[in-house]
């Protein structure tokens, strides 16, 4: 069965004032139906531009997809135009992102707001929009969903909020969900409640979720498969499993033992607390013919700083772009 979303050498380019900058390089990934795949590492990597242009949202004047395809339902939507990217969006393609008070409209309750996604893209009369609204957000857990229909957003807390994104965002029953950093700002027990009803919906509705998140705990409890970002490239992609116990990538090495609770044992030898030493290089950076990771990895060779790593590809299902893949 083909992929639902196969994206293929994409390239995105900003225009910065010291140039334009490859913030996406050279990225390829498949999407099954029903699957949930995972994108992580640390802030300034590429994971929310690749969402932003896989909903046709890149920045005006600045973004642009320079080339490669991102292939949904057989459909190249780096050709499609603008019309056709408003009927997809919302649609087809939803997205939940990072901070709902900036996301939802301030002046509108968001039953309304609610209501708007379901005439604009499937026609309802404004009494059936309003109660499929209700619906939706009896669905995502939001207690006494009549009465909080007409409470704007100010008036609900940060998880209501975000429960509210969600209900917004699955309105339509879309084929993809993104869900770009579902749980910032939010409380440890609100964040795992909002990856439990994540889950749930997924296995009630069937869509396929990419889940945007620093959290390697969530990406190990949810996703079947991940794609490990560095300096707007790939550095490792496989299934979760694999990934975790057996990292093949120096980077994706160090942020796992970051995470204290997904290794079983502490021992001795090792600190409390684990980081991956040095910064994100500087968009400048970007784009060029060498291992960006070079500087902050303990394996680095001349090779590393010469030259841009070839894709390892494991019998497991395992990428990595790394000299020393098979050395880990």
């Amino acid at each position: 069965m083909a992929p639902l979303l196969q994206v293929e050498n994409l390239r995105i380019e900003l225009t910065t004032r010291d140039g334009v900058a490859p913030v996406i390089d050279d990225l390829s990934f498949t999407l099954n139906a029903g699957e949930t795949l995972s994108f992580v590492g640390e802030s300034g990597c590429g994971k929310s531009m690749t969402a932003l242009a896989l909903m046709g949202l890149l920045p005006e004047k600045i973004g642009r997809v320079a080339s490669g395809k991102i292939s949904f339902d057989n459909e190249d939507l780096t050709q499609a135009s603008p019309a056709r990217l408003r009927e997809i969006r919302g649609n087809d393609i939803s997205m939940i992102f990072q901070e709902p008070m900036t996301s939802l409209n301030p002046v509108f309750t968001i039953g309304e707001q609610i209501a708007e996604v379901l005439r604009a893209h499937q026609g309802l009369s404004r009494a059936a929009a309003w109660a499929k609204a209700v619906e939706l957000l009896d669905a995502v857990r939001i207690p006494n969903p009549k009465g909080r229909a007409s409470d704007y957003p100010f008036q609900m807390s940060g998880g209501q909020r975000q429960r509210a994104m969600i209900a917004m965002a699955l309105a339509c029953e879309p084929k993809i969900l993104i869900a770009d950093e579902p749980t910032t700002a939010l409380d440890v027990t609100v964040q795992a409640q909002i990856f439990d009803l994540l889950s749930d919906l997924r296995r009630q509705t069937g869509a396929a979720i990419i889940l945007i998140t620093h959290d390697m705990g969530a990406v190990a409890e949810m996703a079947e498969r991940m794609i490990v970002m560095y300096a707007g490239r790939k550095a490792e992609f496989g299934p979760v499993d694999q990934i975790i116990n057996h990292p093949r990538h120096p980077y994706t090495k160090g942020l796992i033992s970051c995470v204290p609770h997904i290794v079983s044992d502490m021992t001795e030898e090792r600190p409390d607390l684990v980081e991956v030493p040095g910064i994100v290089p500087s968009l400048k950076d970007f784009g060029q013919d060498r291992c960006l990771f070079a500087s902050r990895c303990t394996y680095v060779t001349d090779k590393c700083r010469a030259s841009r790593p070839e894709e390892r590809l494991f019998s497991d299902g395992q990428i990595a772009d790394c000299w020393h893949a098979e050395d880990l």
